[in-house]
């Protein structure tokens, strides 16, 4: 069973330069996972990129919260379509070849 390593909510904030209430905004809007451990938060290490582009939104973009639950909606459901359309593609080749 692989193991998964946590990040510290507050290292990975104080690196970042932002509030421990951002962290727990994104998470009571469900868009990521936070793990209490002794009353601190940590983060799963493969939710990083995510939420480093989460972070990126708010400072260089200015994005709301909302904002973000938006876009991340709307990346998730492109990123379906092009796995759906991929396999309709390997499908069809089926019949044409």
């Amino acid at each position: 069973m692989p193991t998964t390593q946590l990040i510290a909510a507050n290292d990975f904030c104080i690196y970042h330069n932002i509030e421990l209430s951002f962290i727990q905004s994104l998470n009571q809007s469900g868009l990521i996972t936070v793990i209490v451990v002794e009353e601190k938060l940590f983060v799963e290490e493969n939710e990083l990129p995510q939420l480093e582009k989460m972070v990126r939104l708010y400072h260089e973009m200015d994005i709301n919260i909302e904002g973000i639950e938006t876009i991340t909606y709307l990346l998730q459901r492109m990123n379906d379509m092009q796995h759906q359309i991929a396999e309709l593609n390997r499908r069809l080749g089926l019949y044409e070849g």
